[in-house]
């Protein structure tokens, strides 16, 4: 008999946190679709201030926002976690909902646990819209405002940049303060379409009036019969691009994954450059998925300490404080590591291992 016991109590348990899973999930996704409409209204906005720059019109308004909301979507997750799990628990406990699972067997950590089962589902699909998704439609958006808005064709890749100009095509990897640019390649084509001129600039100042001055030049003339390898220490180069349309599609930490944001980090540090901003993100995505399950941890104790008589807007209002509280500081210390050039790693995780200690402790006086 007690085997059959034993076995009812687990049905029953599978049962009831599999219910909060669902439930959880639910009110996470509500959330987020609310938070994803209200930042997209505000960016576009934002976007209507260029109407009519170029050829941006409303079409390319709405590519843009259709193509950046994965990223959107992908830094609102943990947000949209603690709002749903407020949400749905506070529900829960108002409709005396939690006391009868605990009636019927269910444990306060055995609630945690479900909710952090819901956490990890929700981690899973970030993370596959924060690698697969984001990083391809974020590039795609800016190639689709710049070029409506500019008569270059650009092509933003993961090390770089490229422009078309007429028979010339650029790749840029680098630009600097005040645009200037470094570690130039521009290949010319003749009227058959086939390479004519090979040329590397290891930097460029822009002097005005679509004049660039290239420095540390190496150029390969290429014909049927011949190759001409020459040097030079500096040329002056004519173009149309400018700094500006450079500066708007500059290789951004939001455009790799952690895959492209790793490689691309080693290529940084092979060239002796400064890294710091991309190990920052690096760090930041790796972390984002623990965000979600403390941002879950720390929804509980609120639900469960606080009465049943608590409004849904208050719930709210502490969710939404939380969630400020917690983006706020976070980017703070990141900033300040950026600044004293802190350890990356450390920068990224401290804000949200503090947070996580803070909710453990919490959630081990729970009675």
């Amino acid at each position: 008999m007690d085997y059959f016991e034993a076995q009812g109590k687990g049905c029953i348990m599978n049962v009831l946190t599999g219910y909060i899973v669902k439930e959880v999930l639910k009110g996470s996704f509500i959330a987020l679709l609310l938070l994803l409409t209200l930042f997209n209204l505000f960016t576009f906005t934002d976007e209507l201030k260029e109407l009519g720059k170029g050829h941006y019109g409303l079409r390319e308004i709405f590519y843009y926002l259709a193509l950046t909301s994965p990223r959107v979507l992908y830094e609102l997750v943990p947000s949209s976690a603690l709002l749903g799990s407020l949400f749905i628990l506070g529900a829960m406990g108002n409709h005396r909902e939690l006391i009868a699972m605990r009636a019927a067997g269910l444990s306060i950590f055995g609630i945690i646990k479900a909710v952090l089962l819901a956490g990890a589902i929700l981690a899973l699909v970030s993370l596959c819209i924060g690698e697969f998704i984001a990083p391809l439609a974020e590039r795609k958006a800016q190639v689709i405002k710049v070029t409506a808005q500019n008569e270059q064709v650009v092509a933003g890749t993961r090390y770089g940049l490229w422009l078309r100009e007429g028979k010339k095509f650029i790749n840029v990897r680098q630009i600097k303060d005040g645009g200037n640019l470094a570690d130039i390649s521009i290949y010319e084509l003749d009227d058959d379409h086939h390479l004519r001129l090979a040329r590397h600039a290891e930097q460029a100042v822009y002097l005005g009036k679509q004049q660039w001055k290239l420095m540390h030049i190496s150029q390969s003339e290429i014909s049927s019969g011949q190759m001409a390898a020459a040097y030079q220490d500096q040329q002056i180069w004519k173009s149309s691009i400018a700094p500006d349309l450079l500066k708007i599609v500059v290789v951004s930490p939001d455009d790799l994954s952690i895959v492209d944001l790793a490689n691309y980090i080693d290529f940084l540090k092979e060239n002796h450059q400064k890294s710091h901003v991309f190990e920052l993100a690096f760090w930041g995505r790796l972390v984002n998925p623990l965000i979600i399950f403390i941002m879950l941890l720390v929804s509980a104790p609120f639900v469960i300490g606080i009465k049943r008589g608590v409004s849904v807007g208050g719930r709210m209002m502490i969710g939404i404080i939380i969630g400020m509280s917690f983006n706020i500081i976070d980017k703070i210390v990141g900033h300040i590591g950026l600044i004293y050039e802190l350890n990356p790693a450390l920068m990224a995780i401290l804000p949200s291992l503090t947070v996580l200690g803070l909710a453990l402790f919490t959630v081990s006086r729970l009675q």
